[in-house]
């Protein structure tokens, strides 16, 4: 059995998927705005002169101190449920064109993110992707993540994920395909047969051209909804539930400053 496995942040979709959330989770009182700009500042320093080991190891040990005390049903359910208002809108056509190719081709389907698996796990299952590998926070006793983590999908704790995947599910790695935008990832890439560069950054263009790997340009993000039904029944349930309970809360708190008042 042959896999494609596929880095999600600039590959599958146009944006990095934890800058894509900030907005929405500094609308939740998740992040301040500082937080916000300095994400979106890390993410255009690493698109532009891309990152080294220990460059990505602190904006790692950043994000997880920043989570450190959130709840991570919470989190799981607000990436759910803001899957169609911050990702719907930026995936690759030309990436989800190649999900059908491989598909059709009877390989396996594999999402390898660094991102964390509350953000990883619901967009696999609306693409249908086989399979994920993802960053795992660890969790205490009462579900809340403690800023160090479990697992960390990036460099080569990818390829070891795929390593691990491959001796579970028998997987032919000379037959499979992988596809990222980072340096970072040239373990990932080393491991298969048919590497490919996909809008690379400027460390992979430069090792792609050399060892002559495939490069691809992608630059049509388009709603996911055109391309693949999305269940819209649950967002407007979260949406009519969250309303309710903002309502709820910002009556509760208008009779409090009333009471105060008398």
């Amino acid at each position: 059995v042959e896999a494609a496995f596929f880095d999600l942040d600039k590959t599958v979709i146009a944006r990095a998927s934890m800058a894509a959330y900030g907005p929405a989770l500094r609308r939740a009182g998740y992040l301040s705005a500082p937080m916000v700009l300095r994400a979106a500042w890390g993410q255009l320093l690493f698109r532009f002169f891309g990152a080294d080991e220990a460059t990505m190891d602190r904006a790692r040990r950043t994000a997880l101190r920043l989570a450190a005390g959130w709840e991570q049903e919470g989190l799981r359910r607000f990436a759910r449920d803001h899957l169609a208002e911050v990702i719907e809108p930026i995936v690759y056509d030309e990436a989800l064109d190649l999900f059908a190719h491989h598909r059709a081709e009877g390989r396996l389907l594999v999402l390898v993110s660094a991102s964390p698996v509350e953000i990883v796990a619901p967009l696999a299952d609306h693409l249908g992707v086989d399979e994920y590998v993802a960053t795992t926070p660890m969790i205490d006793a009462e579900g809340r993540y403690t800023g160090e983590v479990e697992f960390y999908a990036h460099g080569p704790g990818k390829a070891e994920a795929i390593l691990r995947l491959a001796h579970e599910l028998g997987l032919d790695l000379t037959g499979s395909w992988a596809y990222t935008d980072s340096a970072t990832d040239l373990p990932m890439l080393e491991l298969v047969g048919h590497p490919v560069a996909v809008n690379p950054d400027r460390d992979l263009r430069r090792e792609a051209e050399k060892r002559g790997w495939l490069i691809l340009e992608f630059d049509n993000p388009v709603p996911l909804g055109d391309r693949v039904p999305i269940d819209r029944n649950w967002i407007a349930a979260s949406a009519l539930t969250a309303g309710i309970v903002l309502g709820a809360v910002a009556g509760i708190r208008r009779l409090r400053r009333r009471a105060r008042r008398s």
